[in-house]
């Protein structure tokens, strides 16, 4: 399937998701931004409860974050700092505990749009979905900023004393662990996108070098103007890449194998 065609595709399940939805609850075009603004507030809620219950604990959360510093300590700049980096790991953690909510509400958002044997799929949609995104905070968390953290601090050698402020930590430290989860997404939309036929191991194929230079652009949007940071972040998303084209090879003969089983069986 070409470029053209997988578009045409694309837009035609799209549409034909949204015409059905229509037809199914007749909602014209502000019903169904009233439901995308529903959503919304149902995930601002979760977070904000979230936020409530966890700023107490904002103190132990700030011990756990440390721990990649490896020893090198953190200074207050301003005289708001500390309250501020207290709020900032709260809202991290609200919204790292509520990610389980906000898939749901996206999959309910675009459930209607689907057909039967398409929603079966929102308890494994969900359950993955929160599964990869803690998968890809861990190994930021673990492997990707104690390596990057060290090898960033060591580079200035015995000339140049860290100075790190705790707001700026706090803010690098998050926004890796995030973006990490973001990217470990990938290979769950390419399952996604397979199982509705909407790509194939040869149209990944076809966007592979798109997707490498995509990966260092990616990198250079969710990480510090650095070159070393970048590369962490483009390396693991190039190697996802990779693995959802396996993946996507497995689902598409999975898909013809089934397709086959039907059609003997209505044959018959």
């Amino acid at each position: 399937m070409g470029k053209k065609g997988v578009m045409r595709s694309i837009r035609e399940s799209i549409t034909q998701g949204w015409l059905r939805d229509s037809e199914e609850k007749n909602l014209p075009l502000t019903g169904h931004l009233e439901e995308l603004r529903y959503r919304f507030i149902v995930v601002f809620v979760t977070i904000g409860g979230c936020f409530a219950a966890l700023y107490p604990f904002s103190e132990s959360l700030l011990t756990i974050l440390i721990a990649p510093m490896q020893g090198v300590q953190l200074h207050m700049l301003a005289p708001a700092e500390a309250f501020i980096v207290h709020l900032k790991l709260s809202i991290f953690a609200a919204i790292v505990i509520s990610i389980p909510m906000t898939f749901y509400q996206a999959w309910a958002f675009v459930a209607p749009g689907l057909y039967a044997r398409e929603k079966k799929y929102v308890i494994p949609f969900v359950i993955s979905a929160t599964i990869f995104f803690g998968l890809g905070g861990y190994f930021a968390y673990k492997v990707m900023l104690p390596f990057g953290l060290k090898f960033l601090l060591g580079y200035g050698g015995a000339m140049i004393i860290p100075i790190i402020s705790a707001a700026n930590y706090v803010t690098f430290i998050t926004r890796m662990i995030l973006a990490f989860g973001a990217i470990f997404e990938l290979p769950i939309i390419i399952v996604f996108l397979t199982k509705l036929g909407m790509v194939t191991p040869a149209t990944l194929k076809v966007y592979r070098k798109y997707a490498i230079v995509g990966a260092f652009v990616v990198g250079a949007i969710l990480t510090p103007p650095d070159v070393f940071s970048q590369i962490l972040m483009a390396g693991p998303l190039i190697i996802l890449y990779e693995m959802s084209i396996w993946v996507c090879h497995f689902l598409t003969k999975q898909n013809m194998e089934q397709t086959n089983d039907t059609t003997e069986e209505t044959d018959n």
